[in-house]
């Protein structure tokens, strides 16, 4: 399986960078740019040696023992063969223009100046590399050492919060992607999809972002929800508690037909799913009849484990391929030889809270007919991102690259629509006239978001959140049309849940 390499890349805030090339910049010693799959932040891996070596330039040299020609006139190298020539046009290509610098300059003396109250240097140039990053797309960001310290927990599993993965929108707004299992967000029935507009009385504009909702375990907070379906906003109180996130639980659902659910890829889950299935083997006699992988809310993670896990229920073929604007983000897995399974039918379990690297999982499981997709349609996040850090501590999040499943497609603001379509529970979902519009989680809606291969596509229909434990029944029962013998093949027949 070939190596992540070093990506200077996606996500949430290198277009900070003014005036140079963002691979200009370099971080601070000690601390290398790191490929991502967002949200959580991923060790990178080194490049395998050998990899997208350049080939030897001709020396240009005569023959040993031939005395040299006379030379004629020297006609002008092309550019693709001059090296001096190709660091000049990268460094032009990197330049910004003299009359835009003049124009940021006259813009910054002049809030420097006259703007009404006094502004700090550090504040105005903090507030323009943000804004140089805010309008690339929504993954693309500046986090300050704080924030930055927070992605290193997530990626750890432990931290001190509410226990719920977000995404803040240009209006300030708060999206929810997912809530965690077994937080307080999720016990409170916080969904995904539904958008925090204030915390404690304030609204989001007023506080700094994400940060109030961390604190001391015990201590409370209260967040104004908007949710679609219900007619005005509403509070949620919660208290905080150490969030130690699980990735990995499992269990029997029937003799000889396992369940495993994955709410997050951190460091660990490879090899934790590993345990588990070979746990779950034992209790099936040593083979199971069946898996279903429960990916439900699963915001993603670490790109890395969910390929380890893809690698772990595949005997060969693709799992996932990067394409950027440099050859660097550009790179490849492929499975091993080994299925943990031995062949045993999966069915992958997604909803509109499936994003990003669970996309990665379930895309690859498909497009080598080794389980069925069940559910709603995903999210859509085929991007992939780039944590740089600074030398002051803060880092910067880059999109540089889209990911593909192994026939090619990219699920870019398109998601992936499941083989057996399921519907909410009503009950769950306190909305019995819910309309499609609550599925304004998705990528697709997201301001500024990339555009997709697919996104105008006349049936296009976001999904929608599936709580609860009726959506795992029906998994179930598709679980056993394949231990029968049924196809792997897409059957659009939606066995409903309600």
């Amino acid at each position: 399986m070939r190596r992540l390499p070093l990506l200077l890349s996606p996500a949430l805030a290198l277009a900070l960078l003014p005036a140079a090339s963002v691979l200009a910049q370099q971080p601070a010693p000690g601390q290398p740019p790191v490929s991502v799959e967002d949200p959580a932040r991923a060790p990178a891996d080194e490049a395998a040696p050998g990899d997208d070596a350049p080939g030897d330039a001709a020396s240009g040299e005569a023959p040993a023992g031939e005395p040299p020609a006379t030379a004629p006139a020297e006609a002008p190298v092309p550019a693709s063969d001059d090296p001096d020539a190709n660091e000049s046009a990268a460094a032009a290509s990197s330049r910004v223009p003299l009359a835009e610098i003049r124009r940021y300059v006259a813009v910054y003396n002049a809030v420097k100046e006259a703007y009404v109250d006094p502004v700090e240097d550090r504040e105005l140039m903090q507030s323009a590399i943000r804004g140089l990053l805010m309008d690339l797309d929504p993954h693309s960001a500046y986090l300050d050492k704080a924030a930055a310290e927070s992605f290193d927990e997530q990626t750890s599993g432990a931290y001190d919060g509410i226990g719920v993965e977000l995404q803040q929108q240009q209006d300030n707004t708060l999206k929810v992607i997912a809530p965690i299992d077994d937080t307080p967000a999720a016990r409170a029935g916080i969904l995904a999809g539904d958008t925090i507009i204030a915390i404690d009385g304030k609204p989001i504009a007023e506080v700094e972002g994400m940060e109030p909702l961390r604190g001391a375990p015990g201590s409370k907070v209260t967040i104004t929800l908007v949710r679609e379906g219900r007619d005005k906003p509403f509070d949620v109180t919660l208290q905080r508690e150490t969030i130690k996130v699980t990735s990995v639980r499992s269990r029997m659902l029937e003799p000889g037909y396992g369940y495993v659910r994955i709410s997050t890829f951190q460091a660990d889950t490879g090899a934790d799913f590993q345990k588990h299935v070979d746990q779950l083997q034992a209790k099936a006699g040593g083979n199971l009849r069946g898996l279903v992988l429960d990916l439900r809310s699963n915001p993603g993670g670490l790109l890395t484990a969910a390929v380890q896990v893809a690698d772990d229920l595949l005997d060969r073929g693709g799992i996932v391929s990067t394409r950027g604007r440099i050859p660097i983000s550009d790179t490849r897995f492929d499975a091993t030889p080994g299925d943990r399974l031995k062949g045993a039918p999966v069915v992958v379990l997604v909803d509109a809270g499936s994003a990003s690297a669970a996309e990665v999982l379930a895309g690859a499981l498909r497009d080598n007919e080794r389980a069925r997709i069940v559910g709603s349609r995903t999210f859509g996040k085929g991007s992939v991102q780039t944590l740089l850090p600074l030398d002051n501590g803060d880092s910067v999040k880059l999109t540089t690259a889209r990911y593909y499943t192994p026939s090619g497609r990219s699920i870019q603001a398109s998601g992936i629509v499941p083989d057996t379509e399921l519907s909410p529970d009503p009950a769950l979902v306190q909305a019995p006239d819910m309309p499609a519009s609550i599925a304004s989680i998705s990528e697709a809606r997201l301001p500024g978001h990339l555009r997709g291969d697919d996104e105008d596509a006349a049936d296009y229909r976001p999904g929608l959140p599936l709580p609860g434990d009726q959506p795992i029944t029906a998994a179930l029962a598709e679980l056993k049309k394949l231990a029968r013998g049924a196809p792997v093949a897409a059957s659009k027949a939606g066995a409903q849940a309600h």
